[in-house]
């Protein structure tokens, strides 16, 4: 079964591709080894074939004296044999030749252009030979002289040659299989440098991928581009859907509001109705934030405290305190929305002051606004700030508005929580995500 990785399904073919290619080299010159061996081998019997030819008398019979002198100088164990005209023999009897067992003359090779008679394989009391034979013609008919070498002559020496052979080859594989290795990791590095080019899109931190890719995966990566840039269109026309619907509910919502102030049940349905709207709103408005917009904060804080706090300016004094280049991963509308309903909500609570601050923390940013109004309960916070939970928005309470700050904090990466202020009263913090 093949791996489930392009790395390892690379890396497994080029393993059994290298082996195989080994093996095969291996048989190859294993081959060529053998031929030379024999080809060194039938030199040396082409010699001794000579030189008892030379024993062989035109008349068909033998030189004794001549017969003598060659083997005499036929050292080791080589066996030979001499068939003369009339079914005698000379020599090993027991030697296999080329006359007994006939065999189609083998092609020409280069390394053979030396060699005097034609090759045979046979066999002397039980054992493998290798030998040359070859027929000389006399006035009493054909004469065939065969010389052999036990084979273990031929193989022994090839086989002792094929252990540092086998060892060489292995240690080539192992090279092999370690530049693959290599290889793979510098060739399959930019689908993982592009995968992390996706990845920081997806967080916001960049708008496009690298321009400079591999001809093999520019087209995926203009591909994404378009694809990023269709889902920023789309977030921006949900973005633009959501505040539109916003935007038109707001005067019809305010009319009732003024026709219903003397009815208590339905200006608590009106709220209600508002409460709803405002949540839902908020969450097609969260759905469709764009995470890779920057917002700086001192003024986008200023203008968020000088709007409410001109709303509420008769009895709270709002003041920020937020360093002048601190950014934030988040787009002005969401800030503005995140920002604003903690600010409201404190100022609506607040005695007299509401305190605004951010800092950055490593790659965070801790917005706190702390007011000093009664504060919430510890038992009340988690339903304070839970989706789609509304308290009473007149008193103790505070309002709807958290709900919506918490989702917006979790859109972008961060948190919000509920705490006691130094002085008393109630302590916002969120978390975001620092710019860039």
């Amino acid at each position: 079964m093949l791996p489930r990785s392009l790395f390892g399904r690379l890396f497994a073919s080029s393993l059994i591709a290298t082996l195989a290619a080994l093996v095969l080299a291996g048989v190859a010159i294993g081959g060529v080894m053998q031929r030379f061996v024999t080809a060194g081998v039938d030199g040396r019997l082409s010699d001794r074939l000579a030189a008892l030819q030379s024993a062989v008398r035109g008349d068909g019979m033998l030189d004794r004296a001549q017969l003598a002198r060659v083997t005499a100088r036929i050292e080791g164990d080589a066996p030979w044999r001499i068939d003369l005209p009339g079914g005698t023999s000379v020599g090993a009897a027991d030697l296999v030749s080329e006359g007994d067992r006939p065999r189609p003359p083998l092609p020409p090779r280069p390394f053979d252009r030396d060699r005097f008679g034609e090759p045979f394989e046979g066999e002397r009391a039980g054992e493998r030979v290798h030998g040359l034979s070859a027929a000389v013609a006399t006035g009493a008919g054909s004469v065939r002289v065969s010389v052999a070498v036990p084979r273990r002559e031929i193989d022994r020496p090839v086989l002792a040659a094929l252990a540092p052979l086998a060892a060489s080859l292995a240690i080539l594989g192992l090279a092999l299989g370690g530049a693959a290795l290599v290889q793979l990791r510098l060739g399959l590095r930019p689908l993982r440098d592009l995968q992390g080019a996706v990845e920081a899109m997806r967080r916001g931190e960049r708008a496009v991928l690298p321009a400079r890719l591999p001809d093999e995966l520019a087209p995926l990566a203009g591909e994404l581009d378009k694809l990023a840039g269709e889902t920023a269109s789309a977030l921006a026309g949900a973005r633009q859907s959501a505040a539109n619907l916003a935007h038109a509910l707001k005067t019809p919502m305010a009319t009732l509001a003024l026709h219903l102030t003397e009815d208590a049940a339905a200006q608590a349905q009106l709220d209600r109705i508002d409460a709803v709207l405002r949540h839902h709103l908020g969450r097609a408005r969260a759905a469709a934030a764009d995470r890779r917009a920057e917002t700086v904060l001192a003024p986008a804080l200023a203008d968020l405290a000088a709007a409410i706090g001109a709303i509420h300016r008769s009895r709270v004094a709002i003041t920020v305190t937020v360093p002048p280049a601190l950014s934030a991963a988040i787009g002005a509308q969401d800030f503005d929305e995140l920002a604003g309903n903690l600010i409201d909500n404190a100022a609506r609570h607040a005695r007299t002051a509401v305190s605004v601050t951010a800092a950055a923390e490593g790659r965070l940013i801790r917005l706190t606004v702390a007011d000093d109004g009664p504060g919430i309960p510890a038992t009340d916070r988690a339903r304070a700030a839970a989706p789609g939970t509304r308290l009473d928005e007149r008193g103790d309470g505070h309002g709807f508005g958290l709900g919506i700050a918490r989702e917006i904090a979790e859109l972008h990466g961060g948190t919000l929580e509920l705490g006691d202020a130094p002085g008393g009263g109630l302590l916002a913090a969120a978390t975001l995500r620092r710019a860039g």
